[in-house]
C-alpha cells in the first residue's frame, strides 16, 4: 500500500469522501476540508503513518500531492 493509497482511506475513513473523488491534484478546499479538519488529518496521519507533522508543515498543506510527499520526505511507513 502507497502512502497515497493511505491518505484516501483515512479521507474517507474520517471526513467521508470517497476515493473517485481524490487525485493527487485535489486540494484540500475542493474537498470541503477547513484549517480545523486539516488538523484533525495531520493527527489521524501521524497515527497511520508513524511520523509527527508540526503545525507549521499542516498549514502549508494545500493538495493531497503536497501531503503525500510531505509524509514520504518524512519516512512515513505503510
Amino acid at each position: 500500500m502507497s502512502v497515497y493509497t493511505k491518505i484516501v482511506a483515512l479521507l474517507d475513513d474520517k471526513f467521508g469522501i470517497a476515493a473517485d473523488e481524490v487525485t493527487e491534484t485535489t486540494t484540500f478546499e475542493e474537498l470541503d476540508l477547513d484549517s480545523l479538519d486539516l488538523v484533525e488529518f495531520s493527527m489521524a496521519a501521524e497515527d497511520e503513518l508513524g511520523v509527527k507533522i508540526e503545525d507549521e508543515e499542516a498549514a502549508e498543506l494545500k493538495t493531497v500531492g503536497d501531503a503525500v510527499k510531505l509524509l514520504e520526505s518524512k519516512g512515513a511507513s505503510v
